[in-house]
């Protein structure tokens, strides 16, 4: 890499390093729920528009969702995420504030090689609510909003460890409602028909399916409705599950059978029963691109970080991100770097350690990283048309 643009961007983040930490610490500090992440966006929005970025407070139907934009004319366009919705009871055990500060820092540092005309082109960076919950990237892209405004994507992600090839699955929900009969349950229990019961039965259908299924899928739920009165025969019941496989394809057949695991259930207790997936549609497995992961691999490396191989790192199965629905339009990365903790996401535990010193100072390393990276797609027309060439070949179905 050129030591002028080198230069740039470690200055730019580092100038910006106490800034950065006030901005984590005030998300990490006032976690709140997907589309209602007020606070967060305003903070964002207020802080990217006084640093000379054109910002869109709203985009594709989403009031939490903003897109920030800086150009100096034609060339490559560069986008990255910020994400920052938390998850009940837990806060941001997933480290959203983290995220939304290395979107910020990259596409500061962008914006800073593009404002000293060392690059040519454009970078936006996408505000993204709602990842955990209604996957608001799904929006963007259904809006045309990710294609449209990039020419390849970028984002990171804090997990306990640093990885680059982590598998993370498509993912859909569903929400299975069981229809029956109420009646007095001590008086003439026979009258009813048991909501309840079928529910439980195709729960436990699902529990035994797990034992028959390939060992990267994931089935698991939550009961919505279990009956309003224990004296009463509920002829109501709920519940909402994921399911998640590695491929699209592999989730359609999941799903197949997890309806079957419902069907039956209702068959056998005499209930009616409704299945609804999500009606955005499927949370698409992330893509890696070959060519821009091996690039941040190296600047990471220069940082002292070294990775396990790509096969044990396949072996290692995550979460889900709809990161993965943008990955699939442009080409695109989801590196994970290590925050200090040996927690899993989505406990107190990590929670706790995404509001760390020592996470924000992972958080900035990443980002200059990352940052490196877009850079060098922009300077190197060999690099450009590699990963162009690594998206036009597919992901495996």
């Amino acid at each position: 890499m050129d030591s002028e643009v080198e230069s740039v961007i470690n200055n730019t983040i580092e100038g910006l390093n106490h800034e950065l930490r006030q901005i984590s610490l005030q998300i990490h500090d006032n976690p709140e729920l997907g589309n209602r992440e007020y606070k967060a966006h305003k903070l964002l929005t207020d802080y990217l528009d006084k640093q000379g970025f054109k910002v869109q407070c709203e985009t594709a139907g989403l009031e939490t969702a903003f897109i920030a934009e800086f150009s100096n004319g034609p060339g490559r366009r560069v986008g990255f995420c910020a994400e920052y919705d938390a998850l009940p009871g837990v806060g941001h055990a997933c480290g959203h504030n983290l995220i939304s500060i290395s979107g910020v820092a990259c596409a500061m540092a962008t914006k800073t090689l593009l404002e000293k005309n060392l690059i040519q082109g454009t970078v936006v960076l996408f505000g993204t609510p709602a990842e955990e919950s209604t996957s608001g990237k799904i929006d963007l892209v259904t809006h045309g909003e990710v294609q449209k405004r990039v020419d390849f994507a970028m984002m990171l992600h804090p997990f306990a460890n640093d990885c680059l090839y982590a598998l993370m699955l498509a993912l859909d929900s569903v929400v299975v409602e069981y229809f029956g009969k109420a009646s007095h349950a001590g008086m003439a229990p026979w009258n009813g028909i048991n909501a309840v019961d079928a529910l439980m039965q195709g729960w436990n259908n699902m529990a035994m399916l797990r034992q028959q299924t390939l060992t990267t899928n994931r089935l698991h739920g939550i009961i919505l409705n279990g009956g309003k009165s224990a004296n009463v025969i509920p002829d109501y019941a709920s519940a909402k599950f994921y399911a998640r496989s590695v491929t699209r394809n592999q989730l359609t057949e999941l799903k197949a059978k997890l309806e079957h695991c419902f069907e039956a259930a209702a068959k056998a207790t005499g209930c009616k029963m409704k299945v609804t997936w999500a009606s955005k549609g499927v949370v698409e497995d992330v893509f890696t691109n070959d060519a821009m992961i091996l690039e941040y691999k190296k600047y990471m490396e220069q940082e002292g970080i070294d990775f396990p191989s790509r096969a044990e790192e396949e072996r290692t199965t995550t979460g889900s991100t709809d990161f993965g629905n943008i990955s699939n339009v442009v080409p695109a990365i989801h590196p994970g770097f290590g925050i200090h903790t040996t927690a899993s996401n989505h406990t107190k535990e990590f929670t706790e350690a995404a509001g760390t010193e020592e996470a924000h100072a992972d958080a900035i390393r990443a980002a200059r990283c990352l940052a490196k990276t877009a850079a060098t797609v922009f300077l190197d027309d060999a690099l450009y048309e590699r990963a162009v060439a690594d998206f036009k070949k597919g992901k495996p179905q």
